[in-house]
């Protein structure tokens, strides 16, 4: 096997160890850093989006900033249109990539979710190119179809299809999940737990409906019981961010989580993020409060 294959089936290993060590967000700075091979360290990531190691003749990854020049998207199959570097075709960082389609040599993409961390997704292939739009179509595959050689299964296209409309579902979970976390400090808006392993982004219009958007004004970071109470409409907020209780639920007597958990919540404000541009759309909570008072 050549030492392109090599440091590409041992990149994937590599991320497939993190991942199962820090879940599937990973800071960019271990990126940076990479891993050791035979001696030489591969970084994984550069300020440009388009990246080859020097120990390589082809890109290894591909990056999609949260803040960069470049606005990627989705075509209308679910594939990835990640831009060009620049607007030269003939840039090396372009043609690169263009010689991964022609080789079907897999990459990895870096999804920037908040600024410093990284949703990574590989392998991806580049599957189509397009110097009037200077986009490259991109798409996923299952890292499990890879071979000892580097090659893909047979069959890819449908697969692929499918793949990556789950790895766009995903980027947009995980990126609603760190956006909500991010502006919340970490904290549940209800209780101020700080535990991030016990909370949740919720979504005051739910994912389920059409009219929902995976953006921080539609989010609440909640723990887990209040997650809960909120989707069951035990406990809702009012659009001028007060917190409110079902009223047979204040009735209650129970033990100290009802007490202090839940009812003590009545007419509490809302903890608030420090940015306003990141506090609740309060049309959003106004839908939501007045499903809250239907159901009590």
């Amino acid at each position: 096997m050549d030492t392109d294959k090599q440091i590409r089936l041992t990149t994937f290993s590599w991320l497939t160890e993190q991942v199962e060590m820090h879940g599937d967000v990973l800071n960019r700075n271990k990126l940076a850093k990479g891993f050791y091979f035979k001696g030489t360290r591969i970084p994984l990531v550069s300020p440009q989006g388009i990246f080859k190691p020097k120990q390589l003749d082809l890109p290894l990854t591909i990056t999609t900033s949260p803040k960069g020049p470049y606005t990627d998207s989705f075509d209308k199959n679910d594939f990835l249109l990640y831009k060009y570097r620049g607007t030269d075709p003939m840039h090396r960082d372009n043609v690169g990539l263009r010689q991964c389609m022609q080789n079907e040599t897999p990459l990895i993409y870096f999804h920037g979710i908040v600024p410093g961390k990284y949703l990574a997704v590989w392998p991806v292939y580049v599957i189509g190119d397009n110097p009037d739009a200077l986009t490259f179509r991109v798409a996923a595959d299952n890292q499990y179809e890879i071979d000892s050689e580097g090659k893909a299964a047979e069959g890819s296209q449908y697969r692929r299809a499918y793949i990556t409309s789950t790895v766009k579902r995903r980027l947009h979970q995980r990126g609603f999940r760190e956006r909500v976390m991010a502006a919340y400090q970490s904290q549940c808006a209800f209780c101020q737990l700080k535990h991030v392993e016990l909370l949740d982004a919720a979504h005051i219009i739910p994912d389920k409906d059409e009219e929902s958007i995976p953006s921080v004004n539609n989010g609440l970071a909640l723990c887990k019981i209040h997650h809960a109470a909120f989707d069951q409409h035990i406990i809702g907020v009012s659009p001028d961010y007060e917190i409110k209780v079902k009223e047979d639920v204040l009735q209650e007597k129970d033990g100290p989580m009802l007490k202090h958990g839940i009812q003590e919540l009545q007419d509490q404000k809302l903890i608030l993020p420090k940015s306003k541009s990141a506090w609740p759309n309060q049309e959003f909570l106004d839908v939501r409060y007045q499903r809250f008072k239907d159901v009590g």
